[in-house]
């Protein structure tokens, strides 16, 4: 299933329902919007011989033009290849090296300086937004999209990469179509009265939840801003109601934080969903106090696209069970298209309640990594995807996250999770945000360590706070006050900078 057979039918059905909005300004109805697809499609098969399964980067930021150039690599039958705009320029020369990727679409802004990088394989190097690829409109448009297999890839997408070099998760039509389709069972329902706003990287989560909003006839609108602007979004949600976007946990704090300081509540505001980093239990119950039954919770990853759990609507904004602060502290249970499993070192199921590596298996896993076999077979054991992330599962299949494997903190032999000390220091009024890492410890093996973000707190009140609520063998025993955390491009904290500081301060003392 080709995806751009969804835009064609809707645009079939749908033709003068709005599609592309740049703030409130329509740009494009279903019908021109098909029809740009359509004529991006002719010019790469007959202008730049754009064969199926051949690799388009895209290396721009949130605009309009971004979803046409989709849907058109889409419908030419290439594989589509989303960069993240963030990167540093030599950061996406890798990877469209790495993809072997012949044509790159661009902006202005990035396409003179990535020209100076450009491996060897780009010979074709398009710059959107200007009168040149406004022509492209008028190439002999694709009468139908190339016929795509369940099984091939239409979709490379690059992990965050915060260590080593990132890996392409090979995304099938297959995956897609999963992943999609338990949106809306799983997640949300969508109207054709609905607009996805695109405030986070439309290469990422945001851009990944169009395919929803296109089968339903939806708007697809880019903030003036062309990112993430909180005024914005509570400003421009009233005007064009029934708004729905993916947000990171940090993007929800900023958002819940203008709201209550406007006194404001988010009208207009249909969904939002929330993943991609942890959402601590204190930030989440004040956005449902500050802004009502608003946030879905999803848990994914790159090989298994915002579809491993959810956590409804519902469950969300429910203050009656009994164990409703366990359940808001979840992330939900498995979707629809997937089996999630909690398993041990050896690979076998824990039992309930047992800590262990999060796996799932089901249609929307990824094919394997790109040319990389070795990292696919330390990934992907039996048909079960193992994720990196340690978790739990309750009697009644809510997944509770403690940590990323690699962070779990290992202190005299018994293991600390590092969130859980975070949730405790994040509920201190004086604590803002809060990262835990261990460090390396003769004694202890390892040491726990606080790197906080706080107004008039010092070590010994966290510590007496610490004290009141966990063990004591699971409190900081450093904190650093830093004015910000370091994170990456999106959003999440990196943790191996933190770690990299505290080894430059044992060199500093040596």
């Amino acid at each position: 299933m080709n995806p751009a057979n969804w835009l064609v039918k809707t645009a079939k059905l749908h033709p003068e329902n709005p599609a592309l909005l740049h703030g409130t300004t329509l740009i494009a109805n279903y019908r021109e919007f098909a029809r740009r697809a359509a004529a991006i499609a002719g010019y790469l098969r007959d202008t730049l011989g754009i064969a199926k399964g051949d690799r388009v980067a895209i290396f721009m930021p949130n605009c309009t033009e971004y979803l046409e150039v989709l849907y058109g690599i889409w419908f030419a039958g290439g594989v589509v290849v989303p960069i993240n705009a963030k990167l540093h320029k030599k950061e996406a020369a890798w990877i469209i090296e790495n993809a072997d990727a012949t044509v790159v679409f661009t902006s202005d802004k990035y396409s003179t300086p990535f020209t100076s990088v450009a491996p060897d394989c780009v010979q074709h190097i398009i710059t959107t937004q200007n009168t040149t690829f406004s022509a492209i409109y008028n190439s002999t448009p694709l009468d139908t999209p190339i016929a795509v297999k369940p099984d091939d890839m239409i979709w490379l997408f690059y992990t965050s990469g915060t260590t080593g070099k990132p890996k392409g998760v090979i995304m099938t039509s297959a995956n897609i179509m999963a992943m999609t389709l338990a949106y809306f069972v799983d997640v949300d329902a969508v109207t054709s009265a609905d607009a996805a706003l695109y405030a986070a990287p439309m290469s990422h989560g945001a851009g990944i939840y169009n395919f929803m909003h296109v089968i339903r006839a939806a708007r697809h609108v880019v903030p003036l801003s062309g990112g993430f602007d909180a005024d914005e979004i509570l400003a421009l949600a009233p005007e064009l109601q029934n708004v729905s976007l993916f947000a990171a946990p940090t993007m929800v704090r900023r958002l819940v934080g203008r709201a209550k300081a406007c006194g404001g509540h988010g009208d207009g505001i249909k969904t939002i969903v929330y993943g991609g980093g942890p959402m601590y239990l204190a930030d989440i119950i004040e956005a449902v106090d500050v802004m009502g039954p608003r946030f879905v919770q999803i848990f994914g990853q790159g090989e298994c696209p915002m579809c491993i759990t959810a956590l409804s609507r519902a469950h969300v904004a429910d203050r009656t069970h009994p164990r409703w602060r366990d359940r808001l502290s979840s992330v939900g249970v498995a979707q629809s298209v997937v089996t999630v499993q909690i398993s041990g070192d050896d690979g076998q199921p824990l039992a309930t309640g047992e800590i262990g590596e999060i796996c799932v298996s089901g249609l929307p896993v990824m094919k394997g990594y790109w040319q990389n076999d070795a990292a696919t077979d330390d990934t992907i054991a039996d048909g079960w995807l193992r994720t990196g992330d340690m978790g739990a599962m309750d009697t009644d299949g809510f997944v509770t996250l403690h940590d990323r494997s690699k962070d779990v903190i290992i202190s005299g032999g018994t293991n600390i999770y590092p969130r859980e000390v975070e949730e405790i220091l994040l509920l201190h009024p004086a604590v803002s945000e809060v990262s835990i890492v261990g460090k390396p410890d003769a004694e202890w093996g390892e040491v726990v360590v606080a790197f906080v973000v706080a107004k008039g707190a010092d070590p010994a009140q966290l510590d007496a706070y610490c004290l009141k609520n966990i063990a004591r063998f699971k409190r900081p025993k450093l904190y650093r006050f830093v004015p910000e955390l370091p994170k990456n491009n999106y959003g999440k904290v990196l943790k191996t900078e933190l770690r990299a500081r505290l080894e430059l301060e044992d060199q500093d003392e040596q």
